[in-house]
């Protein structure tokens, strides 16, 4: 894909970049969901995240209502943090992964642009890690109950086609939450319990150093260019966005 103007792709005139966070579920969610908000106070400017998670957890997709009794049973032990995201898909594993949030202003929306277009800049950001990535080949169809069952052209597979990223997408007043999960080495006997097979082998790569570190590392310096072009703008959460969002975390955990 070639690269498109800033103008061209509506991409901001700067991101704010907060620091990597390794927090509990319902923080992180309810982090990515005021920021949203917070968009239309903010002309201009976008916001990117890159983060982990503190415990084992189970993101659910906004519209995902089913819950297996397996992942009830998971959580109920203390072995798994149940939550639902603002965004759609299916249920996503967080553990052995790295998870971006990409805060769109004004994104565009002509079918699978936006997509396209942070696929894209994964892309670029992870080969010289050695992990080659391209989008998924299958079709959209129901979203199937856990996000790495499927790979769609908004997803993105690695040369032994398994589902290497996996994102979904929320709109609200036209500005854009895209959220991603890059799948490393997910715990396998949780995997296999959670969704009844087992999980896609450790990606083998170039480099001896594809953690969550690394990666955080190249996609934070990748981002200015492949997102625009933009200034990076380096702002922690303040204490008073904090109480903020604190407020809301009851919305996103599950019990």
């Amino acid at each position: 894909m070639a690269p498109a103007s800033p103008a061209d792709t509506l991409f901001p005139s700067s991101w704010r970049w907060i620091p990597p966070l390794c927090l509990r579920g319902d923080w992180q969610m309810a982090i990515d969901d005021w920021l949203l908000d917070q968009l239309l106070d903010q002309p201009g400017q976008g916001v990117l995240r890159l983060y982990t998670w503190s415990t084992p957890t189970l993101s659910l997709g906004h519209h995902q209502r089913l819950i297996a009794p397996a992942w009830r049973r998971a959580a109920r032990q203390g072995r798994l943090t149940l939550v639902r995201r603002p965004s759609g898909g299916g249920a996503v594993l967080h553990g052995g992964s790295l998870t971006y949030a990409l805060h769109w202003p004004e994104a565009p929306r002509q079918g699978q642009r936006a997509y396209g277009l942070v696929s894209a800049w994964l892309a670029q950001a992870l080969a010289p890690l050695g992990l080659i990535l391209t989008p998924g080949q299958e079709e959209a169809t129901v979203a199937p109950a856990h996000c790495f069952a499927s790979s769609t052209v908004a997803d993105l597979v690695g040369r032994d086609h398994q589902k290497r990223v996996g994102s979904a997408q929320l709109w609200r007043r036209r500005q854009l939450l895209q959220h991603g999960s890059v799948l490393l080495d997910p715990p396998a006997l949780l995997w296999q319990e959670l969704f009844a097979e087992p999980p896609p082998a450790a990606p083998k790569t170039a480099t001896a150093d594809l953690s969550a570190t690394a990666l955080q590392q190249q996609l934070g310096c990748r981002a200015i260019s492949a997102l625009g072009g933009g200034a990076l703008v380096d702002q922690p959460l303040r204490t008073w966005e904090w109480a903020a969002i604190d407020r809301r975390r009851h919305r996103f955990l599950l019990t």
